[in-house]
């Protein structure tokens, strides 16, 4: 089956037809580093390292770009709140969004550039298209005039007579108030950087352009981002590139938002959930399920319930797992994925249709455990674990086994026979009657994060969701 995905450009499912075959080039906006991230900043990692995957497992070779913006109007304005050096602002939380991905599995960035270390290829692009005539210098900013450019608002659908043009304080000189600034005019204070315009800083549309076409070339395959990114900016990011003569991106892929009570996770709406709080309380696999699971174009509502129905359900996946290995040993993951899987997968990334794949061959396994059918049980085995490594989510692999720090098996074991002895003492309260005792050692266990399941052949643990209280 050919492998279609929704084209935000088109407004309809598309066949994927790569640049060059065998590889897939992608450029996703990153993170702009003006604070530490919550699950809406991370769920556009989390989908496009799905997809990636996916191609990967296809059998294309994959170039993946995902900028970090380290200067911008939010960041400057954080660093005159707090009385920090503007880039130690953006280092410290551009390495908060670093080890947030790398929690929650997503594999690293082929490329991973910062707006800052790109100015000579802003300046660069900047100067074209000022010669071109689709740009102008005025009062040391430079601004795109997008009347020169008859495409201008195809990806958003919109009317230029009616369009209203964020703007920032300071962009003065503009011909026309729907122009929007490739560089910002240096104010008293403020980071600069020298152009022949003037010292300034760079616009937050040109870094993307500029970047892309370094490292993808002048044009590649996918570009993605979250919907909010459809205007402003990347319609001005086409405007600019297309306008310098690049192709561009071919398709373009957006991902929805995470939202509480209706409304886009956001720090300026005081609703958002912080990822290094949310690991402290949930498992990082469980929150990669959650927020990847969905389709990539369906909204997420936050609830904690809806936390705990996806950690009950990643447990049944999970737990088959567990009693699968223990019945018929360390089974490696199938060659390839079930077929249901892959036409779920090659129809626009739907991860939902994949997963309930994913749980029919769990079902179809612990019926297999039940008849004692020990190649029926490593059978299904093989295909979860491939399905589930194509979700990032395999609890077998080294990403979750070790914890992340290549000591899992061998902690494993330590908490394995600590348990045991204590378990024993349970097994012990319960032989004599003492069923109080023996509850609240259950209990115990359970605040600790530790889930204990009665079976034919003797009590087995796994790691639950830490207590809170």
């Amino acid at each position: 089956m050919t492998l279609r995905l929704y084209d935000t450009s088109a407004r309809k499912i598309r066949d994927f037809t790569p640049l060059t075959p065998g590889c897939v080039s992608i450029y996703l906006c990153g993170a702009t580093v003006q604070a530490p991230p919550h699950i809406g900043h991370i769920r556009s990692g989390l989908n496009f390292d799905i997809m990636r995957r996916w191609f990967a497992h296809r059998g294309y070779e994959v170039t993946f770009v995902r900028n970090v913006t380290d200067i911008d109007d939010k960041i400057i304005a954080k660093s005159a709140e707090q009385g920090r050096p503007w880039w130690a602002i953006g280092y410290a939380n551009e390495r908060a969004f670093g080890d947030a991905y790398a929690a929650l599995g997503c594999l690293p960035p082929t490329y991973e550039p910062r707006a800052t270390g790109h100015v000579p290829e802003m300046v660069e692009m900047m100067r074209a298209l000022i010669d071109a005539g689709h740009a102008y210098a005025a009062d040391g900013n430079v601004y795109f005039d997008v009347r020169s450019f008859p495409g201008y608002l195809q990806l958003s659908n919109q009317d230029l007579d009616d369009l209203r043009q964020p703007s920032g304080e300071g962009e003065t000189g503009k011909r026309d108030p729907r122009d929007f600034a490739l560089w910002k005019a240096a104010k008293p204070g403020e980071p600069s950087w020298d152009t022949p315009w003037g010292p300034g800083r760079p616009g937050w549309h040109l870094e993307c352009s500029a970047m892309a076409h370094k490292y993808l070339g002048r044009a590649f395959d996918i570009h993605g981002g979250g919907i909010d990114l459809v205007f402003p900016h990347h319609e001005n990011e086409i405007a600019q590139s297309k306008a310098y003569g690049d192709e561009f991106a071919r398709y373009w892929v957006h991902n929805a938002w995470v939202t509480m009570s209706g409304e886009k996770m956001s720090k300026s709406l005081g609703n958002s959930v912080l990822v290094g709080e949310m690991v402290k309380q949930w498992r990082p696999i469980v929150l990669r399920y959650y927020l990847g699971t969905p389709h990539y174009r369906s909204t997420i509502e936050y609830s904690e319930e809806a936390l705990r129905e996806a950690e009950a359900a990643f447990g049944r996946i999970e737990g088959f797992v567990q009693r699968a290995v223990e019945r018929a040993g360390a089974v490696e993951p199938a060659a390839d994925v079930p077929e249901e899987f892959a036409a779920a997968m090659d129809d626009d990334f739907g991860v939902p249709q994949a997963l309930a794949v994913v749980h029919t061959t769990v079902r179809q396994g612990n019926a297999a455990l039940a008849d004692g059918d020990k190649d029926a049980v490593a059978g299904a085995l093989a295909d979860v674990r491939a399905m589930l490594g194509v979700l990032g989510l395999d609890p077998l692999s080294e990403q979750w086994a070790d914890g992340g720090d290549g000591r899992g098996e061998e902690l494993t074991g330590v908490v394995d026979a600590l348990v045991g002895l204590v378990l024993e003492q349970r097994q012990a309260a319960r032989a004599r009657k003492d069923y109080a005792t023996a509850d609240a050692i259950r209990d115990q266990l359970q605040r600790s994060g530790l889930v204990i399941e009665d079976t034919p052949s003797g009590p087995r643990w796994e790691l639950g969701r830490r207590d809170a209280r």
